[in-house]
């Protein structure tokens, strides 16, 4: 509940690792930063085929560890700039929107981390599909984590 939306509404911590097969290995030379995009998969927005964007985040610096437990709303210093997601409707700085599920006894949530060759010169008001676009062609590794989440309190 620490990282879910009717908890703290934290964004979890995160490190960053590199491996080839089942060895460690150094982040590629051309590495320039990384994007992440936190979504829903079980529920669809609008009565469309696109499900649910929580959060996004772009142009974390390519030197990062790992991302800090509840990352701050808006531009932040180091060039991280939290992008598209619930939180972010209504013209409002984006920032994490945990998990909350809706009808149904579970919701997969996903992380999915894009290393990309190249900063994204978008707008935190962008949308999911314009960091798609951008990304295109310039990632080179991508992971994802996933989890569920009950609706009720177990």
């Amino acid at each position: 509940m620490k990282h879910a939306f009717r908890g703290e509404n934290k964004s979890p911590a995160f490190e960053f690792h590199w491996n080839l097969g089942v060895n460690s290995a150094s982040a590629p030379a051309e590495l320039v930063s990384y994007a992440v995009i936190f979504h829903d998969i079980e529920n669809s927005t609008n009565k469309g085929t696109a499900d649910t964007l929580h959060w996004s985040a772009f142009n974390i610096p390519g030197t990062a560890k790992g991302l800090p437990e509840g990352l701050e709303k808006g531009d932040l210093p180091d060039g991280t700039r939290n992008g598209p997601g619930i939180a972010a409707r209504g013209g409002n700085p984006g920032a994490y929107f945990g998990p909350g599920a809706g009808p149904g006894p579970f919701h997969h949530y996903v992380f999915e981390f894009y290393a990309l060759d190249t900063k994204l010169d978008l707008p935190a008001t962008t949308t999911r599909d314009d960091i798609m676009k951008a990304m295109e062609g310039h990632v080179i590794g991508k992971a994802a984590y996933t989890g569920r989440f009950h609706t009720q309190p177990q």
